[in-house]
């Protein structure tokens, strides 16, 4: 991906840290106070771009937008699924090291999987973070295969989540690099109907960069989409170890300990109020599709019910509070899974506002 286009006040470079070399966007000034920005699954730190180069210019904010290992200009290395989000999560502690961060508190943004990452982040570094803000947040529990709340599973192998689920004709779209928009299972339309509420368009040069961004995402056994393991119980799929959707899956992925940390950086919770990727009725959640009839033989929903991603997401956080934390949540109307990117005023206005709140 070419750095040329990039939006005016931001630029990239290149950081070696002791995990991998590490691609970064960055908008602000170096001296102010650091924002992590954590891009999600089938993305890269474009999807930011925008909010860099919005940064108030009075040097007051640094912003880092870091593209994931097997996604963007990163450096490729192979995921261990079996730690969850960890790997990620640890990639960002050492590009923090590698900056020069040292004891200056950090916001975290994470988006989508990137808001798991923060949460895992702060689990294990929690003296380092100033504040936490959550954009459409994965489930604490995952993708697929629990049926309530508290994340229990519908299956003991966790049957419905990890590599072995996504489409392999959109795997396929990825490694041919497919732009075009023919049908509905094209990056371009993946990426126009489901990360966006219809009838959102990007502008047609920006959709360009981000659909760029999609394609970036490396197709490795170790990265996307990972392998799956066979199962007695339905969709009759299971996880692997290895890669992205694996380290998604409930298995290997829960961050109910969250509630628990010590200190308790304050929390934003911003979503997008038509969010139809992660939802308790999700468009890519099996429980759902089952209760929809496009799976067939699903089991009922006393067994596998659609799962409750933002119900999960809000019990854990309301453990926070009942901890001693602290969160408060901003719903963005006619808003999809990215209000970066779709609503970008009034995006930048909840998360400005909450950061400069506590810096």
């Amino acid at each position: 991906m070419a750095d040329l286009d990039l939006l005016k006040g931001v630029a990239a470079k290149t950081v070696d840290t002791l995990r991998l070399r590490t691609h970064v966007l960055t908008g602000g000034a170096e001296g102010g106070a650091p924002i992590l920005f954590v891009h999600g699954n089938a993305s890269s730190s474009r999807f930011f771009e925008e909010t860099l180069a919005a940064l108030p210019g009075d040097g007051s904010y640094w912003g880092l937008a870091p593209d994931l290992r097997g996604y963007g200009d990163s450096e490729t290395k192979p995921l261990d699924a079996t730690r969850g989000v960890a790997d990620f999560s640890d990639d960002l502690h050492a590009l923090a090291d590698a900056l020069g961060l040292g004891a200056r508190k950090r916001h975290l943004v994470g988006w989508s999987v990137g808001g798991a990452v923060a949460l895992r982040y702060t689990q294990d570094h929690p003296h380092e973070v100033a504040s936490i803000t959550l954009i459409n947040p994965l489930s604490p529990y995952g993708f697929g295969g629990t049926k309530d709340a508290a994340g229990t599973p519908c299956w003991p192998d966790y049957a419905g989540s990890g590599g072995g689920l996504t489409t392999p004709d959109f795997v396929q779209r990825l490694r041919e690099g497919d732009r075009g928009d023919k049908d509905l299972i094209s990056p371009r339309n993946v990426m126009n109907a489901i990360y966006y509420k219809p009838p959102f368009r990007s502008t047609p040069a920006r959709e360009e960069v981000l659909l760029t961004a999609l394609l970036s995402t490396k197709l490795t056994e170790g990265n996307y989409p990972g392998d799956a393991t066979p199962s007695e119980n339905w969709p009759h799929v299971a996880p692997g170890v290895k890669g992205i959707n694996n380290a998604l899956s409930p298995k290997y992925c829960n961050l109910k300990a969250f509630a628990a940390i010590d200190p308790k950086p304050p929390v934003l919770w911003i979503r997008g109020a038509d969010d139809a990727f992660v939802s308790d009725t999700s468009l890519r959640d099996f429980g759902y599709l089952g209760q929809l009839g496009v799976v067939p033989n699903w089991p009922g929903k006393d067994i596998y019910p659609p799962q409750p991603m933002v119900s999960q997401m809000r019990a854990v956080l309301e453990a926070y509070v009942k901890n001693g934390g602290n969160y408060r949540e901003e719903v963005i109307e006619d808003c999809g899974h990215t209000p970066q990117v779709e609503k970008p005023d009034a995006f930048r206005q909840a998360l400005f506002g909450f950061i400069e709140e506590y810096s």
